[in-house]
């Protein structure tokens, strides 16, 4: 889930969160002093009859409604793609590294009329892995430049889309019913949708899409880890959950790492190098998306395996706070990790396949061409110029630009496949 800028709000503006719905920050305080552990959301008796209130306001409207605000696609006029591009395109084996889907109440088996997202667009765009996302808290007024955890947007949310109470005052119960809502599609999706938690299960999904099978992988994934409540046991909880790709942080700093959008954005904290390690050594992506320049260069140096940037773009081709310099893109590449560029105007400064081409331009000119992957951050509270069912327009695109057929396939998800191969267990 990224900023709003340009007019557009994040997750649940419609429903703020109220007084008390919020975490505990860690650090310190203005005067110097230390503030608690946050363990969990505060969340009293009165707040709680509060978000009834609130969730009973949004229902009146519908949280559909409230979705379709959030995620709209643009009117963008877009190249029709070739027959030569959509021949391509139906071979490739495509993988998009971060979607927010299993924020919004819809069931991802169903095709949708709101949102970027779901098993039947999917299908219809080609794409063989979609890495879903947990988004646990957003802070309201959030921005590029500066936010702490003091407020929530995604409480309210929770409250109004009556997901259960556990999950009202816990982020870690957040992930974990995210976990359970992907569980709960793969095993109602008749095998039109499978985990990818291991080496074994990528390998199957991939023998399966080069055998003509339209299966597509499912590989879920952790937006901050703000939803440890400062408990490191929490990452094994998680990890058996399924969870298999983590960023750091979100839109604040936490107990484990400095975040690009916070206030004291340090580097990784002790326990933040504990987790570190636990998930280099249990198989899990590390995804530096949203993390402070100070905790990249930490998570650079302590790397053993590839590292992952999911979603976002390149300061080169706009230039603004969340994106990449030149120096970081070489950093992550020289751990053979890939950047995903997204779709949205505040990654890529523009709305159409120019502006996300030109992002990958500079990724391939900084790089080399096994550093660029695809990160579109679908239903993430953020406009886009298509949904998933529309991604061989991207592969038009490439062509147009002079792509090889072999580093096209790289692009559009094979770089992504190599690393996630290298890194998952066994």
């Amino acid at each position: 889930m990224n900023a709003t800028k340009r007019g557009r709000t994040d997750a649940s503006d419609a429903a703020e969160a109220p007084a008390g719905a919020k975490g505990v920050e860690v650090g310190q305080t203005e005067s110097g002093k230390p503030r608690k552990k946050r363990r969990g959301l505060k969340i009293g008796g009165a707040v709680v009859v509060g978000l009834g209130v609130i969730a009973a306001g949004v229902l009146a409207v519908g949280p559909g409604i409230v979705e379709k605000q959030r995620n709209p696609v643009a009117e963008v006029a877009l190249k029709e793609p070739s027959p030569q591009a959509l021949e391509l395109h139906d071979g490739l084996l495509i993988a998009d590294m971060h979607s927010d889907a299993l924020l919004w109440k819809r069931s991802i088996l169903d095709r949708g009329e709101r949102g970027h997202v779901d098993v039947p667009r999917l299908r219809e765009g080609n794409v063989a892995l979609q890495v879903f996302a947990s988004v646990t808290q957003s802070p309201r007024g959030q921005n590029l430049d500066g936010n702490t955890d003091e407020t929530d947007n995604i409480t309210p949310l929770v409250a109004a889309q009556l997901q259960p109470p556990r999950t009202w005052g816990s982020l870690f119960e957040r992930s974990m019913y995210h976990a359970e809502k992907l569980d709960r599609a793969v095993e109602g999706s008749d095998g039109q949708l499978q985990w990818v938690r291991t080496k074994g299960e990528l390998d199957a999904l991939v023998a399966e899409r080069e055998a003509g099978g339209d299966v597509i992988g499912a590989l879920y994934a952790l937006e901050g880890l703000h939803n440890l409540e400062g408990d490191g046991s929490n990452l094994r909880r998680l990890y058996d959950a399924g969870a298999r790709m983590a960023g750091f942080t979100h839109f604040f700093d936490n107990e484990v790492a400095g975040s690009m959008h916070g206030v004291d954005r340090g580097g990784l904290t002790d326990l933040g190098r504990e987790v570190f390690a636990e998930m280099q050594e249990l198989g899990m992506a590390v995804d530096l998306a949203h993390a402070s320049p100070a905790a990249m260069a930490d998570m650079i140096e302590l790397a053993d395996a590839p590292l992952v940037y999911s979603h976002g773009g390149v300061r080169a081709t706009c230039d603004v706070n969340r994106n990449l310099t030149d120096e970081q893109i070489r950093g992550i590449a020289d751990t053979g990790g890939v950047i995903g560029i997204g779709y949205w105007e505040d990654a890529v400064c523009g709305l159409g396949t120019g502006p996300v081409v030109d992002a990958i331009d500079h990724v391939v000119d900084v790089a080399g061409i096994d550093a660029a992957a695809l990160g579109s951050d679908f239903d993430g509270s953020v406009e886009v110029p298509w949904d998933t069912s529309q991604l061989a327009v991207i592969t038009q695109e490439l062509m147009d630009r002079g792509y090889s057929d072999e580093d096209i396939a790289k692009i559009m998800g094979g770089n992504t496949l190599r690393v996630l191969r290298e890194v998952l267990p066994e």
